[in-house]
Protein backbone atom coordinates (compact mmCIF):
# COMPACT_ATOMS: atom_id res chain seq x y z
CA UNK A 1 0.00 0.00 0.00
CA UNK A 2 1.43 3.30 -0.53
CA UNK A 3 1.18 6.41 0.69
CA UNK A 4 -0.01 9.22 -1.25
CA UNK A 5 -0.30 13.41 -0.84
CA UNK A 6 -2.88 15.55 -3.25
CA UNK A 7 -1.25 18.51 -4.35
CA UNK A 8 -3.68 21.43 -5.69
CA UNK A 9 -2.96 23.48 -8.24
CA UNK A 10 -2.30 26.47 -5.45
CA UNK A 11 -0.41 24.33 -3.83
CA UNK A 12 2.40 24.77 -5.71
CA UNK A 13 5.77 25.24 -3.61
CA UNK A 14 7.90 23.19 -1.75
CA UNK A 15 6.27 24.31 1.54
CA UNK A 16 3.27 21.59 0.62
CA UNK A 17 5.35 18.94 0.79
CA UNK A 18 7.22 19.31 3.45
CA UNK A 19 7.13 16.80 6.21
CA UNK A 20 7.65 18.72 9.33
CA UNK A 21 4.52 20.46 11.45
CA UNK A 22 1.87 17.91 10.31
CA UNK A 23 3.17 17.88 6.60
CA UNK A 24 3.12 14.32 4.55
CA UNK A 25 5.09 11.83 4.95
CA UNK A 26 8.46 12.15 3.62
CA UNK A 27 8.53 9.33 1.11
CA UNK A 28 4.65 9.90 0.13
CA UNK A 29 4.23 9.79 -3.76
CA UNK A 30 2.59 12.40 -5.14
CA UNK A 31 -0.91 12.98 -7.26
CA UNK A 32 -2.06 16.15 -9.14
CA UNK A 33 -5.15 16.36 -10.95
CA UNK A 34 -6.61 18.52 -13.47
CA UNK A 35 -9.52 18.54 -13.68
CA UNK A 36 -11.63 19.81 -16.41
CA UNK A 37 -14.68 20.25 -15.11
CA UNK A 38 -13.25 23.36 -13.31
CA UNK A 39 -13.32 24.66 -16.63
CA UNK A 40 -16.62 23.96 -17.58
CA UNK A 41 -18.14 25.22 -14.54
CA UNK A 42 -16.96 28.56 -15.03
CA UNK A 43 -16.13 30.91 -17.52
CA UNK A 44 -12.33 31.91 -16.84
CA UNK A 45 -9.82 34.57 -18.07
CA UNK A 46 -8.20 32.53 -20.82
CA UNK A 47 -4.36 34.02 -19.01
CA UNK A 48 -5.89 32.75 -16.16
CA UNK A 49 -6.54 29.61 -17.45
CA UNK A 50 -3.03 29.03 -19.52
CA UNK A 51 -1.11 30.72 -15.98
CA UNK A 52 -2.70 27.85 -13.28
CA UNK A 53 -2.54 24.95 -16.00
CA UNK A 54 1.28 26.17 -16.59
CA UNK A 55 2.10 26.00 -13.14
CA UNK A 56 0.81 22.91 -12.49
CA UNK A 57 2.63 20.74 -15.43
CA UNK A 58 5.47 22.56 -14.56
CA UNK A 59 5.45 21.51 -11.37
CA UNK A 60 4.51 17.90 -11.83
CA UNK A 61 7.82 18.11 -14.38
CA UNK A 62 9.99 18.86 -11.43
CA UNK A 63 8.96 16.40 -9.23
CA UNK A 64 9.55 13.56 -11.79
CA UNK A 65 8.64 9.95 -11.06
CA UNK A 66 7.46 10.98 -7.59
CA UNK A 67 4.42 12.61 -8.59
CA UNK A 68 1.55 10.98 -11.01
CA UNK A 69 -0.19 13.95 -13.35
CA UNK A 70 -3.84 12.90 -14.37
CA UNK A 71 -6.13 14.20 -16.79
CA UNK A 72 -9.27 13.54 -15.63
CA UNK A 73 -13.04 15.08 -15.61
CA UNK A 74 -13.28 15.27 -11.93
CA UNK A 75 -11.16 15.11 -9.27
CA UNK A 76 -12.72 12.06 -8.36
CA UNK A 77 -12.37 10.36 -11.15
CA UNK A 78 -8.82 11.77 -11.27
CA UNK A 79 -8.47 10.16 -7.84
CA UNK A 80 -10.06 6.98 -7.96
CA UNK A 81 -7.83 6.23 -11.23
CA UNK A 82 -4.79 7.15 -9.69
CA UNK A 83 -4.65 5.99 -5.94
CA UNK A 84 -7.67 3.63 -5.51
CA UNK A 85 -8.18 2.99 -2.10
CA UNK A 86 -5.08 3.86 -0.76
CA UNK A 87 -4.78 6.31 1.70
CA UNK A 88 -4.27 10.14 0.84
CA UNK A 89 -3.19 12.86 2.65
CA UNK A 90 -4.01 16.74 1.58
CA UNK A 91 -2.93 20.20 3.01
CA UNK A 92 -6.38 21.90 3.90
CA UNK A 93 -8.10 22.94 0.56
CA UNK A 94 -8.31 27.07 0.18
CA UNK A 95 -12.19 26.51 -0.64
CA UNK A 96 -14.95 26.25 1.12
CA UNK A 97 -16.18 23.41 -2.00
CA UNK A 98 -12.36 21.71 -2.35
CA UNK A 99 -12.68 21.23 1.21
CA UNK A 100 -16.42 20.29 1.08
CA UNK A 101 -14.89 17.68 -1.38
CA UNK A 102 -11.60 16.18 0.28
CA UNK A 103 -14.25 15.39 3.22
CA UNK A 104 -16.38 13.50 1.60
CA UNK A 105 -13.74 10.94 0.58
CA UNK A 106 -12.55 8.21 2.26
CA UNK A 107 -8.97 7.50 3.11
CA UNK A 108 -8.43 11.43 2.53
CA UNK A 109 -6.70 12.69 5.84
CA UNK A 110 -7.08 16.44 5.72
CA UNK A 111 -3.63 18.03 6.85
CA UNK A 112 -3.67 22.10 8.22
CA UNK A 113 -3.39 24.66 5.76
CA UNK A 114 0.00 25.68 5.24
CA UNK A 115 0.82 29.14 2.88
CA UNK A 116 -0.77 31.35 5.26
CA UNK A 117 0.62 33.48 8.24
CA UNK A 118 -1.52 32.87 10.81
CA UNK A 119 -2.93 29.87 12.38
CA UNK A 120 -6.81 29.31 11.82
CA UNK A 121 -7.75 28.52 15.36
CA UNK A 122 -5.31 31.47 17.11
CA UNK A 123 -7.45 33.76 14.44
CA UNK A 124 -9.97 32.57 15.58
CA UNK A 125 -9.43 33.00 18.83
CA UNK A 126 -8.21 36.63 18.00
CA UNK A 127 -11.73 37.60 16.51
CA UNK A 128 -13.82 35.84 19.09
CA UNK A 129 -12.39 38.47 21.53
CA UNK A 130 -12.73 41.30 19.37
CA UNK A 131 -15.98 41.65 17.98
CA UNK A 132 -16.88 38.27 17.05
CA UNK A 133 -19.06 38.08 13.72
CA UNK A 134 -19.64 41.69 14.28
CA UNK A 135 -17.10 44.07 13.43
CA UNK A 136 -13.86 43.04 12.53
CA UNK A 137 -11.33 45.67 11.85
CA UNK A 138 -8.74 44.81 9.86
CA UNK A 139 -6.16 47.60 11.32
CA UNK A 140 -6.81 45.87 14.53
CA UNK A 141 -5.74 42.28 13.08
CA UNK A 142 -2.72 43.74 11.54
CA UNK A 143 -1.10 45.06 14.96
CA UNK A 144 -1.99 41.85 16.46
CA UNK A 145 -0.36 39.74 13.51
CA UNK A 146 2.63 42.12 13.55
CA UNK A 147 3.05 41.67 17.96
CA UNK A 148 2.45 37.97 17.51
CA UNK A 149 4.49 36.90 14.35
CA UNK A 150 7.47 39.62 15.20
CA UNK A 151 7.39 41.55 11.93
CA UNK A 152 8.98 44.76 11.55
CA UNK A 153 9.08 45.49 14.80
CA UNK A 154 11.40 46.95 17.40
CA UNK A 155 10.97 45.47 20.35
CA UNK A 156 7.36 45.95 21.49
CA UNK A 157 6.86 48.75 19.15
CA UNK A 158 6.44 48.91 15.49
CA UNK A 159 9.64 49.72 13.75
CA UNK A 160 9.77 53.30 11.94
CA UNK A 161 7.61 54.45 15.26
CA UNK A 162 3.92 54.37 13.47
CA UNK A 163 2.15 50.99 12.57
CA UNK A 164 0.77 52.72 9.36
CA UNK A 165 2.56 54.54 7.33
CA UNK A 166 -0.34 55.30 4.83
CA UNK A 167 -0.03 58.88 4.90
CA UNK A 168 3.32 58.89 2.70
CA UNK A 169 1.51 56.51 0.76
CA UNK A 170 -1.26 58.86 -1.03
CA UNK A 171 0.67 60.90 -3.54
CA UNK A 172 -0.94 61.88 -6.76
CA UNK A 173 1.24 60.30 -9.80
CA UNK A 174 3.87 62.70 -11.05
CA UNK A 175 2.15 65.68 -12.99
CA UNK A 176 2.56 65.36 -16.54
CA UNK A 177 4.40 61.91 -16.38
CA UNK A 178 3.07 59.00 -18.87
CA UNK A 179 5.05 56.45 -16.59
CA UNK A 180 6.09 56.21 -13.11
CA UNK A 181 9.78 55.71 -14.45
CA UNK A 182 10.19 52.42 -12.28
CA UNK A 183 12.63 49.59 -13.14
CA UNK A 184 10.74 47.12 -14.92
CA UNK A 185 9.31 43.82 -13.21
CA UNK A 186 10.39 40.45 -13.87
CA UNK A 187 8.66 39.08 -16.67
CA UNK A 188 8.79 34.87 -17.11
CA UNK A 189 9.94 32.89 -20.97
CA UNK A 190 7.68 30.59 -22.21
CA UNK A 191 8.60 27.13 -22.70
CA UNK A 192 7.30 24.21 -24.64
CA UNK A 193 5.25 23.10 -21.52
CA UNK A 194 3.49 27.05 -21.97
CA UNK A 195 3.51 25.99 -25.86
CA UNK A 196 0.93 22.70 -24.90
CA UNK A 197 -0.98 24.75 -22.51
CA UNK A 198 -2.05 26.84 -25.04
CA UNK A 199 -2.56 24.13 -27.89
CA UNK A 200 -4.82 22.30 -25.48
CA UNK A 201 -6.97 25.29 -24.39
CA UNK A 202 -7.49 26.21 -27.89
CA UNK A 203 -8.60 22.58 -28.52
CA UNK A 204 -11.04 23.14 -25.96
CA UNK A 205 -12.53 25.71 -26.87
CA UNK A 206 -12.77 24.65 -30.78
CA UNK A 207 -14.11 20.85 -29.63
CA UNK A 208 -15.33 20.45 -26.27
CA UNK A 209 -17.40 23.59 -25.80
CA UNK A 210 -15.26 25.56 -22.98
CA UNK A 211 -15.58 28.69 -22.94
CA UNK A 212 -12.86 31.73 -21.81
CA UNK A 213 -12.89 35.64 -21.87
CA UNK A 214 -10.03 37.69 -22.15
CA UNK A 215 -6.88 37.08 -24.44
CA UNK A 216 -4.02 34.85 -23.67
CA UNK A 217 -0.69 36.85 -24.64
CA UNK A 218 2.65 35.44 -23.58
CA UNK A 219 2.46 34.42 -20.19
CA UNK A 220 3.63 37.77 -17.69
CA UNK A 221 3.23 35.70 -14.10
CA UNK A 222 5.56 33.57 -12.56
CA UNK A 223 4.50 29.20 -13.77
CA UNK A 224 7.65 28.18 -11.44
CA UNK A 225 8.63 28.21 -8.17
CA UNK A 226 12.63 29.67 -9.47
CA UNK A 227 10.47 32.25 -11.30
CA UNK A 228 8.53 33.56 -8.42
CA UNK A 229 11.81 33.79 -6.51
CA UNK A 230 13.51 35.92 -9.08
CA UNK A 231 9.76 38.27 -9.34
CA UNK A 232 10.69 38.56 -6.02
CA UNK A 233 14.52 39.30 -5.70
CA UNK A 234 13.68 41.97 -8.60
CA UNK A 235 10.86 43.26 -6.79
CA UNK A 236 12.53 43.80 -3.81
CA UNK A 237 15.76 44.94 -4.85
CA UNK A 238 14.62 47.36 -7.67
CA UNK A 239 11.53 48.04 -6.98
CA UNK A 240 10.22 48.11 -3.40
CA UNK A 241 11.59 51.34 -2.45
CA UNK A 242 9.41 53.56 -4.58
CA UNK A 243 6.25 51.22 -3.81
CA UNK A 244 5.33 53.08 -1.31
CA UNK A 245 4.44 56.72 -2.35
CA UNK A 246 2.18 56.21 -5.70
CA UNK A 247 0.57 52.64 -4.36
CA UNK A 248 -3.03 54.72 -4.65
CA UNK A 249 -2.08 56.34 -8.10
CA UNK A 250 -3.02 55.35 -11.55
CA UNK A 251 -1.50 56.44 -14.83
CA UNK A 252 -3.15 54.77 -18.20
CA UNK A 253 0.24 54.08 -19.51
CA UNK A 254 1.75 52.11 -16.70
CA UNK A 255 -1.12 50.18 -15.55
CA UNK A 256 2.10 48.11 -13.29
CA UNK A 257 3.76 51.18 -11.43
CA UNK A 258 6.08 50.14 -8.77
CA UNK A 259 3.40 47.11 -7.72
CA UNK A 260 4.77 43.97 -6.82
CA UNK A 261 2.82 41.30 -9.11
CA UNK A 262 3.43 38.68 -6.43
CA UNK A 263 0.02 37.82 -5.51
CA UNK A 264 -0.48 35.46 -8.42
CA UNK A 265 2.59 33.53 -7.18
CA UNK A 266 1.43 34.08 -3.38
CA UNK A 267 -1.76 32.48 -4.60
CA UNK A 268 -1.01 29.70 -6.35
CA UNK A 269 1.54 28.85 -3.42
CA UNK A 270 4.57 29.17 -5.18
CA UNK A 271 5.88 31.96 -2.86
CA UNK A 272 4.79 31.41 1.00
CA UNK A 273 4.03 34.79 2.21
CA UNK A 274 7.06 34.88 5.38
CA UNK A 275 9.41 34.53 2.70
CA UNK A 276 8.33 37.63 1.12
CA UNK A 277 7.30 39.80 4.52
CA UNK A 278 10.79 39.08 5.78
CA UNK A 279 12.66 40.11 2.43
CA UNK A 280 10.75 43.56 2.48
CA UNK A 281 11.64 43.62 5.82
CA UNK A 282 15.34 42.86 5.16
CA UNK A 283 15.68 45.50 2.77
CA UNK A 284 14.32 48.08 5.23
CA UNK A 285 16.85 47.11 8.03
CA UNK A 286 19.63 47.01 5.51
CA UNK A 287 18.79 50.42 4.31
CA UNK A 288 17.82 49.85 0.54
CA UNK A 289 14.35 51.00 1.21
CA UNK A 290 12.64 53.32 2.70
CA UNK A 291 9.95 52.22 5.72
CA UNK A 292 6.69 53.46 4.54
CA UNK A 293 6.93 51.14 0.99
CA UNK A 294 7.97 48.64 2.98
CA UNK A 295 5.09 48.85 5.74
CA UNK A 296 3.06 49.38 3.05
CA UNK A 297 4.09 45.87 1.43
CA UNK A 298 3.87 44.25 4.34
CA UNK A 299 0.46 45.27 5.31
CA UNK A 300 -0.68 43.94 1.89
CA UNK A 301 0.66 40.61 2.49
CA UNK A 302 0.46 40.31 6.58
CA UNK A 303 -2.21 42.59 6.77
CA UNK A 304 -4.60 42.28 4.44
CA UNK A 305 -4.23 39.09 2.49
CA UNK A 306 -4.00 37.44 5.57
CA UNK A 307 -7.18 38.83 6.97
CA UNK A 308 -8.79 37.99 3.48
CA UNK A 309 -8.15 34.46 4.24
CA UNK A 310 -9.19 34.46 7.68
CA UNK A 311 -12.53 35.92 7.10
CA UNK A 312 -13.51 33.85 4.56
CA UNK A 313 -13.74 30.80 7.14
CA UNK A 314 -14.43 32.57 10.40
CA UNK A 315 -17.77 34.35 8.51
CA UNK A 316 -19.20 31.11 7.58
CA UNK A 317 -20.51 29.82 3.87
CA UNK A 318 -23.27 32.38 4.14
CA UNK A 319 -21.14 35.23 4.22
CA UNK A 320 -21.32 34.68 0.11
CA UNK A 321 -25.07 35.18 0.55
CA UNK A 322 -24.92 38.58 2.21
CA UNK A 323 -26.39 41.90 0.34
CA UNK A 324 -27.13 44.49 2.52
CA UNK A 325 -27.95 47.17 0.18
CA UNK A 326 -30.52 45.12 -1.77
CA UNK A 327 -28.40 45.27 -5.03
CA UNK A 328 -29.81 43.01 -7.60
CA UNK A 329 -29.08 44.35 -10.84
CA UNK A 330 -27.56 41.58 -13.40
CA UNK A 331 -24.28 42.41 -15.17
CA UNK A 332 -24.07 43.91 -18.18
CA UNK A 333 -22.71 41.55 -21.33
CA UNK A 334 -20.07 44.59 -22.18
CA UNK A 335 -18.80 43.61 -18.10
CA UNK A 336 -18.97 40.21 -18.35
CA UNK A 337 -17.59 39.63 -21.89
CA UNK A 338 -14.93 42.48 -21.14
CA UNK A 339 -15.56 45.08 -24.14
CA UNK A 340 -13.72 47.31 -23.05
CA UNK A 341 -14.06 48.95 -26.80
CA UNK A 342 -17.69 49.31 -26.29
CA UNK A 343 -17.05 51.67 -23.25
CA UNK A 344 -16.74 55.66 -23.73
CA UNK A 345 -15.36 56.87 -20.00
CA UNK A 346 -11.91 56.22 -20.16
CA UNK A 347 -10.84 55.25 -16.97
CA UNK A 348 -13.38 52.31 -17.15
CA UNK A 349 -12.64 51.56 -20.60
CA UNK A 350 -8.44 51.60 -19.52
CA UNK A 351 -9.13 49.25 -16.77
CA UNK A 352 -11.28 46.81 -18.59
CA UNK A 353 -8.43 46.96 -21.41
CA UNK A 354 -6.24 45.72 -18.33
CA UNK A 355 -7.98 43.31 -17.59
CA UNK A 356 -9.35 41.76 -20.86
CA UNK A 357 -5.27 42.23 -21.93
CA UNK A 358 -3.39 40.78 -18.81
CA UNK A 359 -6.39 39.63 -15.83
CA UNK A 360 -4.49 41.84 -13.96
CA UNK A 361 -4.95 45.50 -12.52
CA UNK A 362 -3.41 46.56 -9.15
CA UNK A 363 -5.62 47.42 -5.96
CA UNK A 364 -6.74 50.66 -6.50
CA UNK A 365 -8.21 50.16 -9.85
CA UNK A 366 -10.10 47.34 -9.11
CA UNK A 367 -11.70 49.05 -6.04
CA UNK A 368 -12.09 52.71 -7.04
CA UNK A 369 -13.21 52.11 -10.71
CA UNK A 370 -14.51 48.38 -11.40
CA UNK A 371 -15.89 47.69 -7.89
CA UNK A 372 -16.93 51.41 -7.81
CA UNK A 373 -18.81 51.23 -10.49
CA UNK A 374 -20.35 48.05 -9.60
CA UNK A 375 -21.17 49.27 -6.30
CA UNK A 376 -23.10 52.55 -7.91
CA UNK A 377 -25.10 50.73 -10.58
CA UNK A 378 -26.39 48.47 -7.56
CA UNK A 379 -25.28 45.07 -9.69
CA UNK A 380 -25.83 42.11 -7.66
CA UNK A 381 -22.60 41.16 -5.13
CA UNK A 382 -22.75 37.45 -5.88
CA UNK A 383 -22.63 38.09 -9.51
CA UNK A 384 -19.51 41.13 -9.18
CA UNK A 385 -17.42 38.69 -6.89
CA UNK A 386 -17.72 35.59 -9.36
CA UNK A 387 -16.55 38.08 -12.07
CA UNK A 388 -13.56 39.18 -10.04
CA UNK A 389 -13.31 35.69 -9.01
CA UNK A 390 -13.20 34.47 -12.71
CA UNK A 391 -11.27 37.34 -14.55
CA UNK A 392 -7.73 38.03 -12.14
CA UNK A 393 -4.73 35.75 -12.40
CA UNK A 394 -4.95 36.14 -8.18
CA UNK A 395 -8.35 35.53 -8.22
CA UNK A 396 -9.68 32.25 -5.94
CA UNK A 397 -12.84 32.09 -3.70
CA UNK A 398 -11.24 32.92 -0.63
CA UNK A 399 -9.56 36.04 -2.24
CA UNK A 400 -12.58 37.38 -3.80
CA UNK A 401 -15.02 36.83 -1.32
CA UNK A 402 -14.42 38.79 1.54
CA UNK A 403 -12.85 41.75 -0.89
CA UNK A 404 -16.06 42.04 -3.13
CA UNK A 405 -18.65 41.14 -0.93
CA UNK A 406 -17.24 43.24 1.96
CA UNK A 407 -14.57 45.65 0.55
CA UNK A 408 -15.88 46.70 -2.73
CA UNK A 409 -19.72 46.06 -2.41
CA UNK A 410 -20.35 46.76 1.47
CA UNK A 411 -23.21 43.74 0.96
CA UNK A 412 -22.20 42.76 4.48
CA UNK A 413 -23.10 45.63 5.73
CA UNK A 414 -20.18 46.83 7.33
CA UNK A 415 -18.34 43.77 9.38
CA UNK A 416 -15.09 43.87 7.72
CA UNK A 417 -14.94 48.16 6.81
CA UNK A 418 -15.70 51.26 7.96
CA UNK A 419 -17.60 52.49 5.00
CA UNK A 420 -18.65 51.55 1.47
CA UNK A 421 -15.51 52.92 -1.01
CA UNK A 422 -16.89 54.64 -3.76
CA UNK A 423 -16.14 58.66 -5.40
CA UNK A 424 -17.24 60.85 -7.90
CA UNK A 425 -15.10 61.55 -11.02
CA UNK A 426 -13.32 64.36 -8.36
CA UNK A 427 -10.90 61.18 -6.86
CA UNK A 428 -10.38 59.97 -10.18
CA UNK A 429 -8.86 62.69 -11.59
CA UNK A 430 -6.48 63.61 -8.63
CA UNK A 431 -5.27 60.23 -8.47
CA UNK A 432 -4.96 59.58 -12.00
CA UNK A 433 -4.68 60.70 -15.70
CA UNK A 434 -7.36 58.81 -16.54
CA UNK A 435 -9.82 61.73 -17.14
CA UNK A 436 -7.25 63.19 -19.69
CA UNK A 437 -9.38 62.90 -23.06
CA UNK A 438 -12.18 61.93 -21.88
CA UNK A 439 -15.58 61.93 -23.21
CA UNK A 440 -17.10 63.23 -19.98
CA UNK A 441 -15.81 65.74 -17.46
CA UNK A 442 -15.30 64.83 -14.16
CA UNK A 443 -16.66 67.93 -12.15
CA UNK A 444 -20.02 67.69 -14.54
CA UNK A 445 -22.66 66.16 -12.80
CA UNK A 446 -25.40 67.14 -15.10
CA UNK A 447 -25.83 67.04 -18.60
CA UNK A 448 -24.21 65.46 -22.49
CA UNK A 449 -20.59 65.29 -20.65
CA UNK A 450 -21.83 64.54 -16.79
CA UNK A 451 -18.73 62.01 -15.91
CA UNK A 452 -20.60 58.46 -14.74
CA UNK A 453 -19.03 57.75 -11.53
CA UNK A 454 -20.23 61.60 -10.82
CA UNK A 455 -23.84 61.06 -11.23
CA UNK A 456 -23.07 57.81 -9.61
CA UNK A 457 -21.96 58.75 -6.31
CA UNK A 458 -24.43 60.91 -5.86
CA UNK A 459 -27.56 58.83 -7.41
CA UNK A 460 -26.02 56.13 -4.60
CA UNK A 461 -25.89 59.19 -1.75
CA UNK A 462 -29.31 59.62 -2.55
CA UNK A 463 -30.64 55.33 -2.95
CA UNK A 464 -28.82 55.12 0.48
CA UNK A 465 -29.29 58.02 2.30
CA UNK A 466 -30.45 56.78 5.67
CA UNK A 467 -27.43 54.03 5.82
CA UNK A 468 -24.84 56.78 5.06
CA UNK A 469 -26.54 59.51 7.27
CA UNK A 470 -25.89 57.60 10.20
CA UNK A 471 -21.74 56.56 9.80
CA UNK A 472 -19.76 58.91 10.18
CA UNK A 473 -17.49 58.21 7.81
CA UNK A 474 -19.95 58.93 4.82
CA UNK A 475 -22.58 61.74 6.76
CA UNK A 476 -20.74 64.35 5.01
CA UNK A 477 -21.96 62.91 1.53
CA UNK A 478 -25.23 63.48 2.38
CA UNK A 479 -24.79 66.86 3.72
CA UNK A 480 -23.37 67.49 0.41
CA UNK A 481 -26.49 65.91 -1.65
CA UNK A 482 -28.62 67.97 0.36
CA UNK A 483 -26.50 71.41 -1.11
CA UNK A 484 -26.59 70.25 -4.74
CA UNK A 485 -29.29 71.97 -6.04
CA UNK A 486 -29.93 70.27 -9.09
CA UNK A 487 -29.95 66.99 -7.80
CA UNK A 488 -32.98 66.19 -9.88
CA UNK A 489 -30.64 66.48 -12.61
CA UNK A 490 -27.96 64.59 -11.42
CA UNK A 491 -30.47 61.65 -11.18
CA UNK A 492 -31.64 61.90 -14.60
CA UNK A 493 -28.02 62.45 -15.94
CA UNK A 494 -27.48 58.85 -14.19
CA UNK A 495 -30.48 56.99 -15.48
CA UNK A 496 -29.23 57.16 -18.98
CA UNK A 497 -26.47 54.48 -17.17
CA UNK A 498 -29.20 52.26 -16.83
CA UNK A 499 -29.71 51.76 -20.29
CA UNK A 500 -26.60 52.48 -22.60
CA UNK A 501 -23.03 51.62 -21.77
CA UNK A 502 -20.91 54.17 -19.92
Amino acid sequence: MNDWHWLFGDQLGPHFLAPEEGGPARDSKVVMIEARSVFRRRTFHRAKAHLVLSAMRHRAAELGDRVRYVRADTYREGLRETVGDDPVTVHHPTSRAGLGLVRSLEHVRVLPARGFLVPQDAFRAWADEHGGSGRLRQEDFYHWARRALGLLMDGDSPAGGRWNHDHANRERPPRGARTLGAPEPYRPREDDIDAEVRADLDRWEREDGIRFVGRDGPRLFPATRREARAALRRFVDHRLAGFGPHEDAMLAADPVMSHSLLSASLNLGLLDPWETVTAAEEAWRSGRAPVNSVEGFIRQVAGWREYVWQLYWYFGEDYRHENGLGHHTALPEWFLELDADAVEARCLATVLAQVRDTGWTHHIPRLMILGSHALQRGWEPRQVTDWFHRCFVDGYDWVMLPNVTGMSQYADGGRMTTKPYTSGGAYIHRMSDLCDGCAYRPGDRAGERACPFTTGYWSFAHRHRDLLSANQRTARAVQGLDRLGNLDEVLDADRRWDNQTP
